[in-house]
């Protein structure tokens, strides 16, 4: 009996150490998106079998939740704007949401963090892949002129000189990103003319200055761009490769590897683009290759290296539409960039990353001087002065070095009414090196700027509400030290959905800055002097908006207002009242900038997607040099940034065909001729612009594809005297093994 009684007591006490074990084990799990990626922020409440509330939290940047609570035959729901509800059992580890018709998306630049865009106040756009791979544009600029308040001004065909304004700012007021890596020129000067669109994941675009995350050259927005990597799904490697051409020369290749072996995550590409554009010595070529390589560490730590370079040469034929094209000047580029990064998750509720980039952009700009004078001549007009050809060399050579460390500290859950904080501190040192001039006319300027800058933000989430606060400390160089905040929110006036589905306001206040240009600072040249006093140009900048969704989801409308203010606009004065050609840089001029924007999504049914987007531009021109000038004058409209603004677009998949339509209206804006024409030309006439492109699935590896640009074949100037490219086709296929 005693050897049956110990039997019988050890098999006890086993069955209830099992049974203890169980009742005792946490209730926790994952949240993925259909990408298999996690999911922050998102609502996880623990349900009894009747439905009533036990618990709630949200989860972590992992995507992780957590319950302390034991419950048997409990259901989990998780929540969050963009995705739909989802009920699973108690036991369930790993719940994979799928989005909204309208869905919302994981956004990194607005924060520093991953954050869903429900809870960010700033303004902002996502491009996912899929857009880029449906529109099949060549270069990253022809995707931004249907993001409400950016601009995009090329000056003629593709490898022209582009820029683009955000709300009213100038051209060099935005920061543009590659994974991380600042690409701006010092002095924030960025040409987004071959900046190829190849092996993008997505985009992502935050209107609104930002300098208080990034420091200089975010006074107006950022655009951060995002490479792809090997996915889990393709444990072997999987090639692809593009080819199409059609009229005007054009050739566009590319191919491609990427994978996943082990904890080992790779991508590499090549593309070459290539066309003739129109007209006399207008041709354009551009190689880009690069990699993205990942490595994960045990469970805890991420290692990933960036590399991308691109070399391009285009024809500079100048102003056609004044005179006859420059037969012998030309723009050649080559650009390079690797980041290499460690990440990580020191514990639960402690991220730290460590980050290197350098980035290196050398452009020439040459001209032999060998075309004769002309007389120029536009819509019966002739310009009282001769075009002359004259010989430069220009060279613009940047190199910059950043080291960037990041940690992000959650605390709280979401379940006390003290809400759930992230606080995030970071810290950069940053050298960029530079030579610049013309190697024909005079000396080149060869200087460094050096700056260390630290950020410090918070961000509160309590019930519907998500409060954001930080600023930066920037020592610099040149101009020493600056303070720089910024304020987020975003409050969910509802939540539900239905006919009339989540409503959520949105408010948002911060200053910028930008560093002056290594010429502004240290030009020699007696014609544009440098000036070392130089302080930064800065802006200030309000916003407010609402995003309204309805019928179930199925449509959203976004309306925001926004105010902006720039001062201390860097511009030349004269220095010699005998001499009118001897200028220097001074912090002289400013402007302003409010308006409004609106967009439109509407998903009728599942494949058709319909998106509108107006932008409304108030700017004008409060200080300047010469008060008195037709074009830069005191109460002037702002040169090439247009009143009235407007994009429509289409996507639909049906069976095997996907296929887009983007609409652009781009409505009369300020322009120059800059060339002497009596009385001289002030404005530029309003343009549309219609873009098509297709591919049929014929199988899983073989996809046939095709672009119709500018089907209209409207002939329009997006700036003065460099006519836009006439109607232009292509059509190809994609092969995957």
């Amino acid at each position: 009996m005693r050897r049956f009684s110990l039997i019988w007591a050890v098999f006890l006490f086993c069955i209830s150490s099992v049974l203890y074990a169980q009742s005792h084990e946490p209730i926790a799990g994952t949240i993925l998106d259909p990408d298999h990626a996690a999911v922050p922020q998102a609502s996880v409440r623990l349900l009894a079998a009747n439905g009533t509330e036990l618990a709630h939290t949200l989860t972590d940047e992992q995507g992780q939740f957590s319950f302390s609570q034991t419950c048997t035959g409990c259901m989990l729901e998780v929540q969050l704007l963009g995705f739909q509800t989802k009920r699973v059992s108690g036991e369930t580890k790993t719940i994979e949401l799928q989005v909204a018709p309208i869905e919302e998306h994981v956004i990194v630049t607005a924060n520093r963090i991953d954050t869903p865009t429900s809870l960010v106040g700033s303004t902002t756009t996502v491009i996912k892949e899929e857009e880029i791979d449906l529109r099949q544009v060549p270069v990253v600029s022809d995707l931004l002129p249907s993001v409400p308040g950016v601009i995009v001004n090329r000056s003629g065909g593709y490898g022209a000189i582009t820029s683009i304004f955000v709300r009213g700012g100038e051209s060099n007021y935005t920061k543009v990103l590659l994974d991380g890596i600042p690409l701006n020129d010092p002095g924030g000067a960025f040409d987004f003319g071959s900046l190829s669109a190849t092996n993008l994941q997505r985009i992502e675009i935050v209107r609104g200055p930002q300098s208080a995350l990034f420091g200089s050259d975010a006074m107006a927005g950022v655009v951060q761009l995002f490479s792809r990597h090997g996915e889990a799904e393709n444990r072997r490697p999987q090639l692809t490769l593009n080819l199409d051409g059609g009229n005007l020369g054009t050739v566009n290749a590319r191919a491609g590897v990427s994978g996943q072996s082990g904890n080992f995550d790779y991508d590499t590409f090549w593309s070459r683009f290539g066309t003739n554009n129109q007209g006399i010595n207008a041709a354009f070529a551009d190689s880009t290759a690069g990699s993205n390589l990942g490595l994960a560490v045990g469970k805890t730590t991420h290692l990933r290296w960036i590399l991308r370079g691109d070399l391009s040469k285009a024809g500079t034929p100048g102003q056609t539409a004044f005179g006859p094209a420059i037969n012998d000047a030309y723009f050649h580029r080559g650009d390079g960039y690797t980041g290499f990064s460690i990440d990580n998750q020191t514990t639960h509720a402690w991220n730290q990353r460590l980050t290197y980039t350098f980035d290196r952009s050398r452009q020439v700009s040459r001209d032999f001087g060998l075309d004769p004078a002309a007389n120029a001549t536009f819509d019966g007009e002739t310009c009282q002065f001769c075009i002359f050809d004259f010989q430069s060399d220009f060279l613009n050579d940047n190199r910059r070095h950043q080291v960037d460390y990041q940690s992000n500290i959650n605390i709280g859950s979401g379940t006390s009414r003290w809400g759930k904080h992230d606080f995030t501190l970071a810290f950069s040192w940053d050298r960029e090196i530079g030579a610049n001039g013309d190697r024909v006319t005079g000396p080149s300027v060869h200087k460094s700027l050096q700056d260390f800058g630290g950020t410090f933000q918070h961000q509160v989430v309590i019930g519907r509400l998500a409060w954001t606060n930080g600023f930066r400390v920037e020592d610099h160089s040149a101009f020493g030290k600056t303070v720089i905040p910024r304020s987020s929110l975003a409050y969910l006036l509802r939540s539900s959905g239905g006919g009339l589905g989540a409503t959520k306001l949105k408010a948002n206040f911060g200053l910028g800055f930008k560093e002056p240009s290594l010429v502004q600072l240290y030009s020699q040249n007696q014609f544009f002097q440098g000036n070392s006093g130089l302080r930064p140009e800065r802006s200030r900048s309000f916003d407010f908006g609402v995003e309204q969704r309805l019928f179930s989801d199925r449509t959203k409308v976004e309306v925001n207002w926004f105010d902006n203010r720039f001062r201390d606009m860097v511009q030349l004065e004269q220095t010699n009242p005998n001499n009118p050609s001897e200028e220097t840089y001074e912090n002289l001029d400013g402007s302003k900038a409010d308006g409004a924007e609106v967009l439109i999504e509407i998903v009728p049914r599942n494949g058709l997607r319909f998106t509108a987007a107006y932008t409304y531009l108030n700017d004008f021109i409060t200080k300047s040099t010469t008060p008195d000038s037709p074009i830069f004058g005191v109460g002037k409209g702002l040169l090439r940034r247009p009143r009235h603004s407007a994009s429509l677009g289409t996507a639909w998949t049906w069976r095997k065909l996907t296929a887009s339509s983007t609409l652009t209206y781009v409505g009369r804006r300020v322009d120059s001729d800059f060339l002497g024409f009596t009385p001289p030309f002030t404005s530029n006439p309003s343009y549309t612009r219609w873009d098509l492109a297709w591919a049929y699935h014929f199988t899983k590896r073989l996809v046939y594809m095709g672009t119709i640009t500018n089907a209209l074949d409207r002939s329009y100037m997006e700036a003065l005297g460099f006519p836009a490219l006439p109607i232009e086709f292509r059509t190809g296929g994609r092969f995957t093994f």
